[in-house]
């Protein structure tokens, strides 16, 4: 008996070593998104962990000073991840969460499907300018309806709304074509998934260009209507905040 209790005690004590800080925040909490995460008390910017109907998922949350908090759904900073790929790594996600990632569509729906989100995006320069887009709504449909973007109420914190041409349009690929344009955009702009239109005035999964290697051109990292289509960003984020 007193063998099993210092067993019991030891494994206790080495617990949270064996299981993780993060794993062991999201397990007691057991949060839906990034606003559970700030109501436990946790204010510090990372990866935690949620729960979704199919199981756990990491994702970042961004907690601002103040009492803003927001879950990262897609960051382009380096071109550390090759973004051009496939309907199935868009539907379930890739990347580094600490770094360039995409979170995956599927779970996007999962989340707007539930609770009211907002949307942010932030955009760089290779200047260092920055600037955002928020969008008071943001939600994406079931895959039987392709995933389908809804996006409304723009305020313009100097990016400009390269979104909202976006509205309604179904989530494509290079291998899943369901744009609105008469080729696959996906395909024509060796971009990544994203809801195209016919094509795009935002291509945050487009082709990481450095600045070295010029602003020519239009399949790259792009936000219209700041830079246009032909300046590679430096950096974009795009993110969401539970409203209610």
């Amino acid at each position: 008996m007193i063998t099993n209790m210092i067993v019991l005690l030891c494994l206790s004590a080495l617990f949270p070593v064996l299981m993780g800080t993060e794993q062991l925040k999201s397990d007691f909490v057991r949060a839906k998104d990034c606003s559970d995460i700030y109501a436990s008390g946790y204010h510090t910017s990372g990866v935690y962990t949620i729960t979704t109907i199919d199981g756990p998922v990491q994702v970042y949350c961004e907690m601002v000073p103040g009492g803003e908090h927001w879950m990262v759904f897609l960051r382009r900073m380096n071109g550390e991840v090759n973004f051009y790929r496939p309907w199935r790594s868009y539907k379930w996600g890739f990347g580094n969460k600490e770094g360039e990632h995409w979170l995956g569509v599927e779970f996007l729906h999962q989340l707007t499907r539930r609770h009211q989100y907002r949307l942010r995006v932030d955009v760089e320069d290779f200047d260092g300018n920055k600037a955002y887009a928020l969008y008071r709504s943001f939600s994406v449909s079931s895959e039987a309806d392709g995933y389908r973007l809804y996006v409304s109420g723009f305020v313009n914190g100097g990016a400009g709304d390269s979104l909202s041409s976006h509205n309604g349009a179904k989530f494509s690929t290079y291998d899943k074509d369901q744009d609105n344009s008469g080729s696959n955009c996906a395909m024509t702009y060796f971009g990544g998934g994203f809801w195209y239109n016919s094509c795009f005035f935002a291509s945050p999964t487009g082709y990481y260009l450095w600045e070295k290697e010029g602003r020519v051109m239009s399949n790259a990292v792009t936000w219209y209507y700041w830079k246009k289509n032909w300046y590679s960003l430096k950096s974009i984020t795009m993110k969401i905040g539970r409203v209610k």
